[in-house]
C-alpha cells in the first residue's frame, strides 16, 4: 500500500483526489490546504480523508509520495526541504501533465460514450429487428423494430431468459450448437410472418458468447425482391454506402483477392485502390494474421482482433464476416476501426504514471549555483557530458556539490525518465557491498531471501547509478566493478548467469586517485575506464565570485525552513566570507549561515559580522597543551563520557532551536523519535531544556 499526501485542495487537486481515491493500493492519508473553504477539503471529507492546513503532522518516514498541486514554486521549495529523505515529491509540473492526461481521457470517455449513443441510435432507427443475448440466454438487447414486430415492450424482457419470454425462439438452441441459422421462415404469436438469421457471437478464442437474431416482416422482404430488379442499381447502392462510410471497409473474394475498398479505409492504411484490389488480403497488415483468411476457410465470422495494418503500423481492431449467397461463399468483408488514437493517449498516461514511480534525481543544472569562470566551465562540461552514455567521473573535494552534478546529468540525458539509483560506497561495509551492487541469488549465504534479490544495477537497468566515494572501494571490488564496465553485465552473489544490464555509470570521488594508483590502492586499468570524461568541480576557495550568490540562496532556503526573514548580508560580514578558506565547501558555508540565522533576533534583517561563528581555526601549541593537560584518571568509563558529550550537545541544540524538538533532531540528523528515546534515556527534561 502506497501512501500519498496531497497539498493543494483547488481545481488541480480536487480532480487527481478523485482519480487518485478510486486506485487500489493508494492510500491518501491527507488532503492539505491553507483556504479551509477549498473545494477539494469538502470532497476529501465526503470519502473520510484526514483533511487540514497543515502539511508538517502528515510528514511521517512511511510517507511515499507528496502530490503538490498548489502551483506555488515557494510551497514546492518548502515541501522539498521538509519531506522525509525517502519521499518522493511529486512537483506540480507533473501533476498539470497528469491533469491534462486526464482530461484528454475524459475527453475521449465522452466521445465513445456519444458512440455507443450514435450506435444505440442506429440500432434502433433500423428497420430490421434485433434481438440479442448473453452467454447464459439472457436478453441484452431488444431494439425498437423487435417491440414493433413481436407487439412487446422491451424494459419487461431486458435481463430476462430468452426462451422463456420470447415465444418460438431459438437462439438457446444457437448458443448450445454453436451454429447459424440463416435465412429461416418463421411465424410470430401475432401471425406475423418473418425471415430471421440467428448467428453465435464468439470471442477471441473462438468461444461461444451469445447470439443474435436479425429478423424482419416478410412480406416487407417480398415486396422489396419485387421493387430490387436490376442487380447493378442494387451494386452501386452498396457501393455508395460503403464508399459514403467513415468506417474502413474491405471486401475480398472467396479465394482471398481484394475486390472493394472505400476512401475511409485509404485513409487509415495509406494504401490506394490500385495497390489492394486484386492483391491477396495479407498485402495491407504489418503485423498480424488476416483475418479474411481466415473466415473465408471457416465461414465463420470474427470480430475484435487487433493488429497492425498499412506502413505507418496503424493499430486497429478487424470485424469480418463471411458473404454467403444461397448458402455458397463469395468471399469476405471486414470493417477496421482505428485504435491508434486511444493508444498513444493511453501510453501518454502510462508514462506520466512511469515518471511518478520512478522519478529519483531531485536536482538540475538549474538548482546549480555558480558564476564563476571555473564554475561555468565545469557546467557546460558537464552538460556535454549528459548527451553521451559515457561514463563520468565527478572529482573534487567533498562538500563541492558532486552528487548535485550526478543529479543533473542525468536529468539532462535521454535517460532521465528512467531510474537514479545513488550509492555511497564508502557507506557500506565490504562483506554487504557486491551482494548489494550485483544482487545475490536463492541460497548464496546464509540469511539470504528466498528467491533471491535483485542488486543496485539491475535496479538502475535503463536508467543510471551513481557511484560516490568510488575512491574507498577495495581491490577486490575493483576487478568486479571493471567486469561490470568492460562486459555490461553483472553476475549475483551466488549465481553463474550473466545478467545483460543497461546502466549509465557517474562517479565521483574526493580521493587522488593517481596517487592511489601509485601506492597500489586503485587499478590502474579500472581508473581509465572511469576516466573518460572527468569533471573537476573547483572548492569554493577558488571561486570567491560565487560566494555571495550562494550565499543568498541558502539564506532563501533557510528563511523558508526557519521561519525567518533574512534580507540581507552586511559587507563587513562579506569580507570575512571571502577571507575565510572554506574547507569544508558549500556544505560548510550552509552550515555557517544557518547558525548565523539562529543565532539573530526575529526582527533583525541583515546578517552582521557578529552572527556569524568563529571561523578561525586556532592550533594549541602541542607542547605546552602537554604540560597543562591533567593526566591523572577521570574516574569515569568510556561509556559515561560518551553519554556526558551527547547529554551536553543535545541540551545545546534544543536551546538553539528554543525547544523545537522537530527543529533539534533535524540539526542532530536523527529521527524525532530517536530524540524523544535519548532525551528519555539521558535523564533530560524539559526543565533542563
Amino acid at each position: 500500500m502506497h501512501k500519498l499526501l496531497i497539498v493543494g485542495a483547488g481545481r488541480g487537486g480536487t480532480a487527481l483526489l478523485r482519480m487518485l481515491n478510486q486506485m487500489e493500493r493508494m492510500k491518501i492519508v491527507a488532503v492539505v490546504d491553507r483556504s479551509e473553504d477549498a473545494p477539494g477539503l469538502e470532497l476529501a471529507r465526503s470519502f473520510g480523508i484526514q483533511v487540514d492546513t497543515d502539511y508538517h503532522p502528515y510528514l511521517e518516514p512511511d510517507l511515499d509520495v507528496i502530490l503538490e498541486a498548489t502551483g506555488d514554486l515557494q510551497e514546492y521549495e518548502s515541501l522539498r526541504r521538509v519531506k522525509p529523505e525517502k519521499t518522493v515529491l511529486i512537483p506540480g509540473t507533473f501533476t498539470r501533465i497528469v491533469m491534462r492526461l486526464i482530461r484528454e481521457r475524459d475527453k475521449l470517455i465522452a466521445v465513445m460514450m456519444q458512440n455507443q449513443r450514435e450506435r444505440e441510435t442506429m440500432l434502433n432507427s433500423t428497420h430490421d429487428a434485433i434481438i440479442g443475448v448473453n452467454r447464459h440466454g439472457m436478453i441484452t438487447l431488444f431494439n425498437k423494430a423487435a417491440e414493433r414486430l413481436m407487439g412487446i415492450d422491451a424494459a419487461t424482457v431486458l435481463e430476462t431468459n430468452v426462451a422463456q419470454r420470447i415465444p418460438n425462439t431459438r437462439l438457446h438452441i444457437v448458443l448450445e450448437t454453436g451454429l447459424a441459422e440463416l435465412n429461416q421462415e418463421q411465424i410470430l404469436p401475432n401471425k406475423t410472418r418473418i425471415i430471421t438469421n440467428r448467428v453465435p457471437v464468439r470471442n477471441e478464442r473462438g468461444d461461444v458468447v451469445g447470439a443474435v437474431a436479425i429478423f424482419r416482416d416478410s412480406t416487407e422482404v417480398m415486396a422489396l425482391a419485387e421493387e430490387i430488379t436490376d442487380l447493378k442499381e442494387l451494386q452501386s447502392m452498396l457501393e455508395a454506402i460503403i464508399q459514403c462510410s467513415d468506417e474502413a471497409i474491405s471486401v475480398v473474394d472467396q479465394d482471398g483477392n481484394g475486390l472493394m475498398i472505400n476512401p475511409a479505409y485509404t485513409r487509415l492504411t495509406g494504401l490506394t485502390p490500385e495497390e489492394v484490389i486484386g492483391k491477396p488480403a495479407t498485402v495491407d497488415i504489418s503485423e498480424g494474421e488476416s483475418m479474411h483468411m481466415q473466415v473465408l476457410k471457416t465461414q465463420k465470422a470474427v470480430r475484435g482482433v487487433p493488429m497492425k495494418v498499412g506502413s505507418k503500423r496503424k493499430d486497429v481492431i478487424v470485424n469480418v464476416a463471411p458473404v454467403l449467397v444461397d448458402g455458397t461463399l463469395k468471399g469476405s468483408v471486414g470493417v477496421v476501426h482505428d485504435v491508434s488514437e486511444f493508444k498513444r493517449l493511453t501510453e501518454e498516461l502510462e508514462k506520466a504514471h512511469r515518471i511518478i514511480r520512478t522519478l529519483e534525481a531531485k536536482y538540475s543544472f538549474a538548482d546549480i549555483i555558480g558564476l564563476s569562470e571555473s564554475m561555468h566551465a565545469a557546467i557546460e562540461q558537464a552538460k556535454r557530458a549528459a548527451l553521451t552514455p559515457a561514463t563520468v567521473l565527478l572529482r573534487g573535494e567533498s562538500g563541492t556539490g558532486k552528487e548535485l552534478f550526478a543529479h543533473a546529468i542525468h536529468n539532462e540525458s535521454v535517460r532521465k525518465y528512467k531510474p537514479f539509483i545513488r550509492v555511497n560506497c564508502a557507506a557500506i561495509s565490504e562483506s554487504l557491498l557486491e551482494s548489494e551492487l550485483f544482487g545475490y541469488e536463492e541460497g548464496a549465504f546464509t540469511g539470504a531471501r528466498r528467491g533471491g534479490k535483485r542488486g543496485l544495477f539491475e535496479e538502475a537497468n535503463g536508467g543510471t547509478i551513481f557511484l560516490d566515494e568510488i575512491g574507498e572501494l577495495s581491490m577486490s571490488m575493483q576487478v568486479k566493478l571493471l567486469r561490470v564496465l568492460q562486459e555490461r553485465e553483472i553476475v549475483r552473489v551466488g549465481g553463474t548467469k550473466p545478467i545483460e544490464i543497461d546502466v549509465r555509470v557517474i562517479t565521483a570521488t574526493h580521493v587522488n586517485l593517481e596517487s592511489a594508483i601509485q601506492s597500489g590502492r586503485f587499478r590502474e586499468d579500472l581508473y581509465y575506464r572511469l576516466h573518460v570524461i572527468p569533471i573537476y568541480i573547483p572548492p569554493l576557495r577558488q571561486r570567491v565570485d560565487d560566494i555571495y550568490p550562494l550565499a543568498m540562496h541558502l539564506l532563501r532556503k533557510d528563511n523558508l525552513e526557519y521561519g525567518r526573514n533574512v534580507e540581507e548580508i552586511d559587507p563587513e560580514t562579506m569580507q570575512i566570507l571571502h577571507s575565510y578558506q572554506w574547507p569544508g565547501n558549500v556544505r560548510e558555508l550552509e552550515n555557517v549561515l544557518g547558525r548565523a540565522m539562529i543565532h539573530m533576533r526575529l526582527h533583525e534583517r541583515v546578517i552582521l559580522p557578529e552572527h556569524l561563528p568563529p571561523l578561525e581555526r586556532k592550533v594549541a601549541n602541542a607542547t605546552a597543551v602537554q604540560h597543562q593537560e591533567d593526566v591523572s584518571s577521570t574516574g569515569i568509563t568510556l561509556k559515561e563520557a560518551v553519554e556526558e558529550a551527547e547529554r551536553n550537545h543535545i541540551r545545546k541544540e534544543l536551546l538553539a532551536a528554543n525547544g523545537n524538538r522537530t527543529l533539534a533532531a533535524k540539526r542532530l540528523g536523527i529521527a524525532i523519535r530517536s530524540l524523544y528515546y535519548k532525551m528519555e534515556k539521558l535523564g533530560i527534561t524539559e526543565d533542563e531544556r
